[in-house]
């Protein structure tokens, strides 16, 4: 049984249908990614498997227990944490200020404490910058600062929209290098990406998304030199 499981989901906004019997299956310790083009449901689906929209039809199950009925701070309770392509941070709080919000369900003192030096052991650009307003900060920083403020929930699933918009491409090849050391750590991660070669290159294996349909999927490492992706992507 797959990690982390939405199955046959056919939902959206109001009365319309963005994504339609979709499945998606996160095995546990992947990374796995879902691409298509703008507006082809590919967020809708992440935000499904977060609860942040009513499925029409579907499930969704996580760790062996169905949590189709949970609202989304319950599934992030469970252990999942969602970075959102908006890239929200408090602007008039510290950097490391913001790092703690990410641990608001946690208690224990200590664990958050080691867990904060473990962040700025992946990021050491926001240890530099730990007392400086959050406000100040590279677009680069802020993915850092947003990704480290999600992994502060000590998530066992790390969900991950759009981490490389709007970046500069040597600040993407610094972002997918740190979603691959987080990988490292026992974290499963899925991730919503527009820049296919890089995520096919980070991933395991890979759904395309198109007209809120799961159009192709299969291993990363095959969808990379399939003519047909090339051809419709590359």
């Amino acid at each position: 049984m797959p990690f982390f499981s939405g199955e046959n989901m056919t939902g959206g906004y109001g009365g319309a249908d963005i994504i339609n019997s979709c499945t998606i299956n996160v095995n546990r310790g992947e990374i796995v990614t879902i691409l298509g083009p703008n507006g082809a449901g590919k967020s809708t689906a992440m935000k499904a498997l977060l609860g942040m929209l009513n499925l029409r039809q579907g499930s969704v199950t996580f760790d062996n227990n169905d949590i189709s009925n949970l609202r989304p701070q319950d599934r992030v309770r469970k252990g999942i944490a969602f970075v959102p392509q908006t890239k929200n941070v408090f602007a008039g709080m510290t950097v490391e200020e913001n790092l703690m919000l990410g641990a608001f369900t946690r208690s224990d003192k200590a664990e958050i404490k080691y867990d904060l030096e473990g962040i700025y052991s992946f990021f050491p650009a926001l240890k530099d910058r730990r007392n400086m307003l959050s406000g100040t900060l590279s677009g680069g920083e802020v993915q850092m600062l947003v990704t480290g403020r999600g992994l502060m929930a000590k998530p066992k699933m790390l969900m991950l929209d759009e981490p490389s918009a709007a970046l500069a491409p040597k600040v993407v090849l610094e972002i997918f290098a740190n979603i691959y050391k987080i990988s490292q750590t026992g974290v499963t991660i899925l991730v919503v990406e527009q820049n296919v070669r890089m995520a096919l290159l980070l991933s395991q294996y890979a759904y395309i998304i198109r007209d809120g349909r799961i159009l192709i999927e299969g291993k990363s490492e095959e969808l990379i030199n399939d003519p047909a992706i090339k051809e419709f992507f590359l």
